[in-house]
């Protein structure tokens, strides 16, 4: 920039000089302020992305718990319940299947969604009477 006011006093008298600095110190520091300001910009949208996608991930793990929490009272009034089915939610749905593995013990497995994020929930129940026993609840990556 020093160099350019040189060649700018060559040529013309100080004030146009004086002038053409000011110009050139407004654009770059306009140009940063622009930098700054679109670097924040796509700083708020990945950071309301990722709120986004933890909200949902919260909400499909409960829709799973729902599904699990459903099939567990079926299982109470019923101690032969077995089978699959979906439930919806308000703000997804949720896929189960309970699996016999022989006795009173019983496997579910519970999916739930919201949107493109999907949580896999496993629970193992080892007695059924005269209280439903739960050996394991836990979220997994598959089942």
């Amino acid at each position: 920039m020093l160099s350019l006011y040189r060649a700018c006093k060559k040529y013309y008298n100080y004030r146009q000089c004086n002038g053409y600095i000011t110009l050139i110190s407004v654009l770059v520091v306009g140009a940063v302020g622009i930098a700054v300001t679109v670097s924040l910009l796509l700083l708020g949208l990945g950071s309301s992305r990722t709120s986004l996608a933890i909200t949902q991930s919260a909400q499909a793990r409960e829709n799973a718990n729902f599904c699990i929490e459903e099939v567990l009272e079926q299982i109470r009034d019923n101690v032969y319940f077995s089978g699959s089915g979906n439930r919806v939610t308000a703000n997804g749905d949720c896929d189960y299947s309970i699996t016999s593995q022989g006795g009173h013990n019983r496997t579910i497995n519970a999916t739930g969604t919201v949107s493109t994020i999907v949580k896999k929930v496993k629970v193992v129940i080892n007695r059924i009477n005269p209280s439903i026993s739960i050996a394991s609840w836990q979220e997994v990556s598959d089942f």
